[in-house]
């Protein structure tokens, strides 16, 4: 009994080296995490509990150990948290817990090793509509960069902040009617970006086309009416002119989120049917071109021919 009991470890460990070679480290925590399919409900919804270790690995986070940011669950992880947390991680995740859906220490986290960069977050529009007003859909990290156990660089492919999907992230609160209205945002900013030149260029694959970054910043994004945006008052002329050389107030008029008014909408509308009209009028000549092509060398070949032997013997009895 006792060599089958062996026996049957040894298969165990077996199974669970490869998961253990990839997490490192984290070997302890990602055997179970690996392995678990569901969600716990939490005081601020459902977190899910696994994580996978390759898709770990390859995050610019794979070199971190576990309790680098889940601090609090230093031992043994199925006792009530006890780990020691630094006074100033215990702050901001005191300011961060409305956001937090299950550890408020491991959102705080980012502030160990991105400080600046988290000092700009909690002090932009984002972070304060968490820390002052309380508010569980103000954005911080994760709403832009993805799970934190998978982010990737900026210049990757599928990073939701690439500058290819960085729209869309934003898009996905900001196309949220209800958020819009809950923040007192005039229009529907998304469309009217959509609908703009830089929009279009954008989604025609213009490599200098700008994007929600390029005009109201990322980390520390502030509102509209805030002295300190780059597309407050005459802040937007240096914003315009980083792109549009001598740029001046008449310029920034032309803002990019303003509702397209009747002209340039049906300009636009004509336009398009215009140009359908000349690829369809163009592509019909060349097929009817095609087919005079192919009569005349197929099915009036022997007629003319003919005609022409004809008038030769003519001539010849003349």
């Amino acid at each position: 009994m006792k060599a089958t009991h062996t026996f049957l470890l040894m298969c165990a460990a077996l199974l669970l080296l490869p998961i253990v070679a990839a997490a490192g480290v984290n070997s302890g925590c990602i055997v179970c995490h690996n392995a678990s399919v569901g969600t716990v409900t939490g005081e601020k919804g459902e977190v899910n509990l696994r994580v996978d270790p390759a898709r770990f690995d390859r995050s610019v986070h794979g070199f971190l150990s576990c309790t680098d940011c889940h601090e609090k669950y230093a031992g043994n992880p199925h006792a009530a948290p006890s780990g020691y947390v630094s006074p100033e991680v215990q702050k901001i995740a005191q300011e961060v817990r409305p956001k937090a859906q299950a550890d408020p220490v491991a959102m705080a986290a980012c502030s160990k090793c991105h400080p600046e960069i988290y000092e700009k977050v909690l002090g932009s529009v984002h972070g304060e509509n968490v820390v002052e007003k309380g508010k569980t859909d103000g954005a911080l990290c994760v709403d832009c960069h993805g799970s934190p156990h998978y982010v990737l660089a900026s210049d990757a492919s599928t990073s939701p902040v690439n500058r290819a999907n960085v729209v869309q992230t934003c898009g996905t609160c900001h196309r949220n009617g209800g958020v819009a209205a809950s923040y007192d945002i005039e229009g529907d900013v998304m469309k009217t970006f959509e609908e703009s030149f830089h929009g279009k260029k954008l989604a025609l694959g213009h490599t200098g086309a700008p994007t929600c970054i390029n005009c109201h910043g990322y980390h520390d994004v502030k509102a509209s009416d805030d002295p300190t945006s780059p597309v407050f008052g005459a802040n937007k002329i240096k914003t315009c002119g980083k792109c549009h050389e001598g740029a001046n107030q008449k310029f920034v008029a032309a803002i990019t989120h303003q509702e397209v008014g009747p002209i340039p909408h049906y300009a636009e509308k004509g336009l398009i049917l215009l140009t359908m009209s000349v690829i369809a009028f163009t592509v019909m000549h060349v097929i009817l071109e095609a087919y005079a092509d192919i009569r005349d060398t197929f099915f009036r070949r022997v007629p003319a021919e003919a005609k022409k032997k004809k008038e030769e013997e003519e001539e010849e009895t003349a």
